[in-house]
C-alpha cells in the first residue's frame, strides 16, 4: 500500500481545515492546506492530488501556483519562517529599548509555543523527513535557521551577556531539545523545564 495518502481520503479532510475558506484565493488555500496536511502526514506521505482537493481545487491550478511539489514545500516552509519573524517584531513593539526583557519575553513565547496545539517545528521536522534527499527545501530551512540563531545572539548581546554567543547557543538547544522532546514523550513537564533551564542560564550570563 502507497504511503501517500490518497485524493479521496484527503477529500475528507478538507472539512476539518478551517483554513480553507472558499474566499480566500486558490494560492493561499494551497498553501495553508499543505502546510497543515504536511504536518499530519508528513511531506512524502502526502500527494499533490490530495492537496488539491483537500484545498477545493485542482493539481491543475495548483501547478500554475507552484510548478512542482518541491516548490510549495518550500513556500510553506518560507511562511513559517515569516511568522517566526513576525515574534521578534512583536517583543521589539511590547519592549522597546529594553533587550533584557525582550529576551524573558522570547523565553516566554517559545514556551507558550512549546506547550501549543502544534507540535514541534516545521522546518526542523522537514530538515529530518527530507534528509540526505538535496531538496531545495533544505535551503530555506538553513537560512532561517541560521538568521533566528544570529537574532538571538545579537538580542543577548545587547541584553549584557558576559557571552553572549554561548548564551545564544545554549537558549537555541534547549529549544530544539525541547521541541523533539515533547514529540517523544509528551508535554507533562517538558514546557515546565525548559522555561526554568532558559531562566538559569540567562541568570548565569546575564
Amino acid at each position: 500500500m502507497s504511503r501517500t495518502l490518497s485524493a479521496k481520503k484527503a477529500e475528507s479532510l478538507a472539512l476539518q481545515f478551517p483554513a480553507n475558506d472558499q474566499k480566500l484565493p486558490p494560492r493561499e488555500r494551497i498553501v495553508s492546506t499543505a502546510t497543515q496536511l504536511f504536518r499530519e502526514h508528513g511531506i512524502r506521505g502526502i500527494g499533490v492530488d490530495a492537496i488539491a482537493d483537500a484545498a477545493s481545487t485542482n493539481k491543475m491550478t495548483l501547478y500554475r501556483h507552484f510548478g512542482s511539489k518541491d516548490e510549495l514545500v518550500c513556500e510553506t516552509l518560507r511562511r513559517a519562517s515569516e511568522k517566526a519573524e513576525a515574534i521578534w517584531r512583536d517583543l521589539e513593539t511590547a519592549h522597546p529599548g529594553d533587550p533584557k526583557s525582550q529576551l524573558r519575553a522570547w523565553v516566554e513565547a517559545r514556551t507558550e509555543s512549546l506547550c501549543g496545539k502544534h507540535v514541534g517545528c516545521d522546518l526542523a521536522n522537514a530538515a529530518i523527513e527530507l534528509k540526505g534527499e538535496g531538496h531545495p527545501a533544505y535551503g530555506v530551512i538553513e537560512r532561517h535557521k541560521a538568521e533566528q540563531r544570529d537574532r538571538l545572539e545579537a538580542l543577548c548581546l545587547a541584553a549584557g551577556a558576559r557571552e553572549p554567543t554561548l548564551l545564544a547557543d545554549t537558549l537555541t538547544l534547549l529549544l530544539e531539545g525541547a521541541r523533539v522532546t515533547r514529540q517523544a514523550m509528551g508535554n507533562a513537564t517538558c514546557c515546565n523545564h525548559f522555561s526554568k533551564a532558559c531562566n538559569a542560564a540567562m541568570t548565569a550570563f546575564v
